[in-house]
């Protein structure tokens, strides 16, 4: 079941999810990005620059929240998110590397 913030338990992160959230290039280089940053690296949603508007940047992480890549935590006015780097590896091995490994688009 979700907590109250809309991360769902490691058990309950669903290939599909992960998969449909990676299939979107501006999710899937916010993934890149903080797989390749060093572990526990936390930033701020909007410094990843997407080339969107600030509802579409909202819509995209909590798509990636929802399907159990990133923790979100509110800081101030602003959210924080981290990459769930040890749940993604323990549900699906080498799925990070995979997408780290990607040439930037």
């Amino acid at each position: 079941m979700p907590d109250d913030e809309g991360h769902p338990a490691v058990e309950e992160i669903e290939l599909g999810a992960v998969l449909a959230a990676l299939a979107d290039p501006l999710r899937r280089r916010v993934v890149r990005e903080l797989a390749r940053a060093p572990e526990g690296t936390t930033r701020t949603c909007s410094s990843f620059a997407l080339p969107v508007s600030k509802a579409t940047v909202t819509h995209h992480f909590r798509a990636l929240r929802e399907a159990g890549l990133v923790r979100q935590v509110d800081r101030g006015n602003s959210r924080m998110a981290r990459l769930r780097r040890a749940d993604i590896e323990q549900r699906f091995p080498g799925l990070l590397a995979i997408v780290a490994a990607e040439d930037a688009e």
